[in-house]
């Protein structure tokens, strides 16, 4: 009786921990990220483009408008690397690209 309630507790444990590490997982991270880089750079963001898990936290792809121009599809956007810990706090962050609203991906 003592082992199955040790049982049970592990088990409600475990499930507390997986919603709580949910909460914080990659719809967070991007919101932060984006939170985060228009307060620094004083750009609007557009979009994330990735989010992947690492060890201390996430990697997340910001694109940002940096100059927007008529025609829109002329207007200059870039994306950027933001790195946030576990609870969404800014680590670091660097553009990796800029390019023309209109242009393709090679």
């Amino acid at each position: 009786m003592a082992e199955e309630r040790r049982s049970h507790a592990r088990k409600t444990s475990t499930a507390s921990t997986r919603r709580t590490a949910s909460a914080r997982g990659p719809e967070h991270a991007a919101r932060a990220a984006c939170r985060s880089l228009e307060g620094l750079i004083d750009h609007p963001t557009e979009g994330v483009s990735a989010v992947t898990r690492q060890d201390d936290g996430w990697c997340v792809v910001v694109d940002v408008l940096e100059l927007p121009r008529i025609p829109d599809t002329t207007s200059l956007l870039a994306s950027y690397e933001v790195q946030v810990d576990q609870n969404g706090e800014l680590l670091e962050y660097r553009r990796v690209r800029r390019y023309r609203r209109g242009s393709a991906d090679e």
